[in-house]
C-alpha cells in the first residue's frame, strides 16, 4: 500500500505512525536476508569413525543407549574431558560424534571398549579414527571480457 493512500485514509495519524503502517502492510524490509549455505559441510573432527560391516553394527545398535552410557564411562574413568553425544550409522561402520575432538587415550579407550563389545569378531572392527579429508575448491581465475577488447 503507498505512503499517500494511508495518510489519505488516516488525516489524524502522524508521520512515524504511518511508517509504522507501512511496515505492518508491506513487511519489514530492515530484516537482513538469510544467508544461503552454498557448501556442503564435510566430516567434522569431533567425530570418531570404526570400520565395521553392517551386520555387526545391527548387533551393536540394539543396544545404542547402553554403548553410548558406556563409552562415556569409560573415557571418564581415564579422566577425558570428551563426551560421546551419540552414536549412528554410515555405509561403512559407526560414527560417534563427540563433544570435543579426541585424544589419542581417547581413541584408545574407544577402541578398547568397542572390541570388548565384538569379542568373537575382534578381527571385523578397525581401529577408531578421526576424519582425515578435507577438500574445497579454491577458483583462481574467472574469464571476462573487458570494455577495452576488441572481441
Amino acid at each position: 500500500m503507498d505512503m499517500l493512500k494511508i495518510k489519505e485514509t488516516f488525516l489524524n495519524l502522524p508521520n512515524k505512525k504511518i511508517d509504522m503502517v507501512q511496515k505492518v502492510i508491506n513487511g519489514d524490509n530492515d530484516k537482513p536476508k538469510p544467508k544461503i549455505n552454498i557448501t556442503m559441510k564435510g566430516p567434522s573432527c569431533k567425530q570418531v569413525i570404526i570400520l565395521i560391516k553392517y551386520e555387526l553394527a545391527k548387533r551393536f545398535f540394539k543396544d545404542l543407549s547402553m554403548h553410548v552410557i558406556n563409552i562415556n564411562c569409560a573415557l571418564k574413568n581415564i579422566l577425558s574431558n570428551m563426551i560421546a553425544d551419540f552414536i549412528h550409522a554410515e555405509n561403512k561402520g559407526i560414527v560417534i560424534t563427540t563433544n570435543n575432538v579426541s585424544l589419542p587415550s581417547d581413541l584408545q579407550e574407544i577402541e578398547k571398549y568397542i572390541k570388548n563389545s565384538f569379542t568373537t569378531d575382534v578381527e571385523q572392527v578397525s581401529s577408531p579414527r578421526l576424519p582425515q579429508s578435507k577438500s574445497y575448491l579454491k577458483i583462481i581465475d574467472i574469464p571476462y571480457i573487458s570494455k577495452r577488447s576488441n572481441i
